[in-house]
């Protein structure tokens, strides 16, 4: 068994879609960024890699390449789980915390739950989702940002 933990942050700006776990948030501003900044998406990719020693998301997908402008986060996603199944790694379980002031998470994070595990093949129950907002300190509280971190259990048959 290993674990991997990832994390992202991106600031908020107008004109941009927010999209949060592969689903699309309505909300004024949306996350800044090369690909589609979905930053729950961005943490997860780096926790699988990380876990199983393959790197992070820049390594596969860097942000000065144009094939990845404005691309959908869950391409890289599932080129990490490809990777990670190619290695016989599969996923146990994840938890994920997303920091944000701003849009009020509370009736987002099941959607956004139920979206991760269908992305990763796993139960319900094997994904956490929880929202946390800055207490208007620092850059998430002051809703310039949005960030997450993600923990992953990944485990590996032995012969």
């Amino acid at each position: 068994m290993r674990v991997g933990i990832g994390h992202d942050t991106h600031r908020l700006e107008p004109g941009r879609p927010l999209i949060l776990g592969g689903i699309r948030v309505e909300h004024p501003r949306g996350l800044a960024g090369h690909s589609d900044a979905d930053v729950v998406l961005h943490a997860l990719t780096d926790a699988l890699l990380g876990a199983a020693g393959l790197g992070d998301i820049g390594d596969l997908f860097p942000d000065t390449d144009p094939n990845y402008l404005n691309a959908d986060s869950r391409i890289f996603l599932r080129a990490a789980l490809e990777q990670l199944h190619k290695a016989g790694w599969t996923v146990n379980n994840i938890d994920v915390i997303i920091f944000a002031q701003e849009p009020k998470l509370g009736p987002l994070k099941a959607g956004i739950r139920a979206s991760l595990a269908v992305l990763l093949g796993l139960p319900l129950d094997c994904v956490n989702v929880k929202a946390k907002t800055g207490e208007r300190v620092g850059h998430i509280g002051r809703a310039e940002a949005i960030a997450c971190q993600v923990v992953v259990l990944i485990d590996q048959s032995r012969e």
